[in-house]
């Protein structure tokens, strides 16, 4: 849960993919914790599918993955409210760079280069891409780009937990 030094920055920027795979997800559970959203002393059970893990406030799908549990509203009921910066519309770059690129970087500034806490709440993929009008050949699909995107790719892209997909396959069966 480090910046990239400058050094390890490439120019011209690599593509999407590569930097996808040159960087290695710190685990969901150290980034819960530092979030103050695991509590230690509790035990973690495995479901009976085999590949989601529980604690009281996360559920775990592997290890870059999780779902906060809506108790966690509860419990942070009298904490003091943070701020929350909202990216509702922009006109793309010409290379398709729009809100979620917008969004992402702006967590990643928040926090490495301001050192606040940040999250950055953007939705999931749509069941396909939508091509960008004035240029066909870039695709936006909501998980960012370059430095500024959503890491592992390939497990964004493919829908994270399938919940998305479940609700789309229920509502065309209506």
């Amino acid at each position: 849960m480090t910046a990239l030094p400058p050094s390890a920055l490439a120019w011209p920027v690599p593509s999407d993919i590569d930097v996808s795979d040159s960087i290695t997800p710190a685990h969901i559970g150290e980034i819960a914790k530092a979030a103050g959203l695991v509590r230690l002393a509790r035990m973690t059970t495995t479901h009976a599918s085999g590949n989601v893990q529980m604690e009281d406030e996360i559920v775990y799908y592997g290890t870059t993955k999780a779902k906060v549990q809506l108790s966690v509203r509860d419990r942070l009921a009298g904490v003091t409210d943070g701020a929350y910066v909202v990216v509702t519309g922009i006109t793309p770059t010409p290379l398709g760079e729009g809100k979620s690129t917008t969004t992402i970087g702006l967590a990643q500034a928040l926090g490495a280069h301001l050192n606040k806490k940040s999250f950055a709440c953007i939705r999931q993929v749509s069941a396909q891409h939508v091509a960008l009008p004035s240029h066909h050949d870039i695709v936006g699909g909501a998980a960012g780009g370059g430095y500024a995107q959503v890491v592992p790719m390939d497990e964004f892209n493919l829908h994270m937990t399938g919940d998305i997909h479940a609700i789309t396959a229920a509502n065309n069966l209506v």
